[in-house]
């Protein structure tokens, strides 16, 4: 399952890397991507029934009970109960002939 919100994209995984380290939450609590451009931020609520982690290059959430992810202008997205890794849209140019991330 893919879920998307804005430039964020959230792949179900059916296990988080055993070599990921936990990531402690922000204030505001989990910060999934922040935009370069604005600092508005794709967030998750730091409750005791999330937890994120991260390898190094990927990070990944563990989550027990659904929950919202929020941004300051998208909507707001339900995402289930489960395992997933955070990822980012990427384009292509193909004129520049390069492929770079979606900011936001």
């Amino acid at each position: 399952m893919k879920i998307q919100q804005g430039d964020v994209l959230l792949n179900s995984v059916s296990e988080i890397p055993v070599t990921a380290k936990k990531v402690k939450p922000a204030a505001r609590g989990y910060v999934l991507a922040e935009g370069e451009a604005t600092g508005h931020a794709h967030t998750l609520e730091a409750l005791e029934t999330c937890q994120m982690f991260s390898d190094g290059a990927s990070l990944f959430l563990s989550i027990a009970v659904p929950q919202k992810v929020r941004h300051e202008e998208h909507k707001e997205v339900e995402l289930p109960a489960g395992k997933y890794r955070i990822g980012i849209v990427r384009e292509v140019d193909p004129f520049a002939d390069e492929i770079r991330k979606v900011q936001d």
